[in-house]
Parts: C-alpha cells; sequence; structure tokens
C-alpha cells in the first residue's frame, strides 16, 4: 500500500502481492514402456524399476520431492502401453509465486530425462484429489501369443511352437466374463494377505492378428498373477492337455492335482498392461 497526494485529498492506492498458485499441483500422467530390464513397476530396495526411474526424472525437474502413484503394479518383465499414474508436487513455501508449469513443458521435461524404454505420452492436469490407482474403475492387459518364431519382437510375445486350437481357446476365454473365484489362479500375495480372490470381468476374448493370438481382457481389478497364470491354462487348453470342463472347475474356484496351474504361468514377456479406465467425470480438469 502506498499514499499518494494532490492539492486537495490524500488516497489510497492498493497494490496486491502476486497470489500464489496454490502450494500442491497435481498432474496425470499416461506412460508407456518395456520392461523387460524392470523389476516391474513398484519401487523396491536395490532393484531398478518403472517407478523409481520416473520419480528420479521427475524430481531432477522440480528440483524436490514429488509423490508419484501407479493404477496398476506390473510385474518383472511386463510392458505397459498406457499406464497412469498421478504425479504430485508441495510447494513448501506457499507464497511461492513462480507459475506451475505447463502440461507440455513437464511432458519433454521428464522424457528429456527418462531411459529410452520409458515414455511419457501425454500430461494432463488434474484435480489434487486424483488418486491414479483408487479412482481407476477398470484395467484392460493384453497378452500376446507367437505362432512363429520371431527375429524381432521375442521380448514382447510367448513363442508357443506347437499348434493351438484358437477357436477352443476363443470359447474358454469368453467364460471368464461375469464374477468368478479365481483363487485357482491367484498367486500368494504376502502384501495383501486379506485379499478377496473374486473378481468381476467385464469382458474377455481372443482375437488373432496374422501370427499373433491376442488375448485381452478388462475387469475392475486383478488379483496377482492372475492374467498370466489365465493364459497359461487357456494355452493348456489350446494344446489339448485340459478340457473346456476343467478350465470350468478352475473358475469355480477348484484345483485338482492334475491342473497345477502355478507350473502353467506364462512368460511376462507377452503381457501388457494395455488402459486404465475412469468414469467419465475424471481426473482431468476441465476448462
Amino acid at each position: 500500500m502506498r499514499a499518494a497526494r494532490n492539492r486537495d485529498c490524500v488516497f489510497v492506492v492498493l497494490t496486491e502481492k502476486p497470489r500464489p498458485e496454490g502450494a500442491l499441483k497435481s498432474w496425470k500422467l499416461t506412460i508407456e514402456y518395456d520392461g523387460t530390464k524392470y523389476s516391474g513397476w513398484q519401487e523396491q530396495r536395490n532393484a531398478r524399476t518403472v517407478q523409481g526411474q520416473l520419480r528420479k526424472a521427475a524430481e531432477e525437474f522440480f528440483d524436490g520431492a514429488v509423490d508419484i502413484q501407479g493404477a496398476g503394479r506390473t510385474d518383472a518383465g511386463v510392458h505397459a502401453r498406457a499406464q497412469v499414474a498421478h504425479l504430485r508436487v508441495r510447494r513448501e513455501n506457499e507464497a511461492d509465486t513462480r507459475r506451475w508449469p505447463k502440461p507440455e513443458e513437464i511432458l519433454r521435461a521428464i522424457n528429456s530425462r527418462l531411459p529410452s524404454d520409458v515414455c511419457l505420452l501425454d500430461v494432463e492436469e488434474a484435480e489434487s484429489s486424483f488418486h491414479a490407482r483408487h479412482d481407476a474403475i477398470a484395467r484392460t492387459y493384453i497378452y500376446q501369443i507367437s505362432t512363429r518364431r520371431t527375429a524381432f519382437f521375442k521380448k514382447f510375445v510367448w513363442w508357443v511352437r506347437e499348434p493351438l486350437d484358437v477357436a477352443a481357446m476363443s470359447r474358454a476365454a469368453r467364460m471368464l466374463i461375469g464374477r468368478h473365484n479365481f483363487i485357482a489362479f491367484r498367486a500368494e500375495d504376502k502384501s495383501r494377505p486379506d485379499e478377496s480372490p473374486i473378481v468381476v470381468v467385464g469382458d474377455a476374448g481372443i482375437e488373432t492378428e496374422g501370427d499373433l493370438v491376442v488375448f485381452r481382457i478388462t475387469a475392475s481389478h486383478f488379483v496377482w498373477r492372475m492374467v498370466r497364470r489365465v493364459v497359461g491354462a487357456l494355452v493348456k487348453l489350446g494344446l489339448a492337455e485340459i478340457t473346456a470342463d476343467d478350465f470350468s472347475r478352475l473358475l469355480e474356484g477348484k484345483t485338482y492335482p492334475k491342473l497345477d496351474v502355478a507350473a502353467w504361468t506364462a512368460p511376462a514377456s507377452g503381457l501388457f498392461l494395455d488402459r486404465v479406465t475412469y468414469p467419465e467425470k475424471s481426473s482431468a480438469t476441465r476448462e
């Protein structure tokens, strides 16, 4: 505030200080990555992870601590076409009036700091309450099986040498739709000992694309190793080593000595987190 005078009066001119844009800012990140050389998405001590690489790049750009959480914790060797994460940055000084970087600036800056096998596809401003995992209503995974040896895509497929009955596999895949007990397909997760094996699958099916057999499944959530073990069982069915009735029993939560699902777990190489779905009134801030 400053005072100004003329001959007849004294008046006051108010000069406002710039208002801070807010001490907390959130963004929604969409990321693709080749998981071959990583110990999964989730940060671990003494292990190279995708989340760790992303955090390192973001903290270097923002010159301070950040909060990054993903929509799904992909395992070692698993890839993502469109993983989603939230990025939150809190300024310690609430009077800090520097403008926040624009989404396109964050995209360029973080990509320039990431290794070549991790890439930001998109950055959007988000509400401060947006949570990549908790707000997601569905996740879609795909699994790629190659029916021939390939020189170029080995680390992105599972090559099954023997002929497969794809029609039988496709019929079984449709059986996955609905509410099932996936205890036969679940690996023990010590971090979630009380997790229910009940999963509601919204859609599932198999398509062929040339030499590829592509399995796609969408559900609100997945128990650990579920998709890879389902694929392993589908391949056993395609090889005529189990029957459709065997597969149906597994979906009822029944296990038998001859149905060693854990031993059938498909390799990580063919699995991709393909899409994460959010409600229409979602995370991203609309103008």
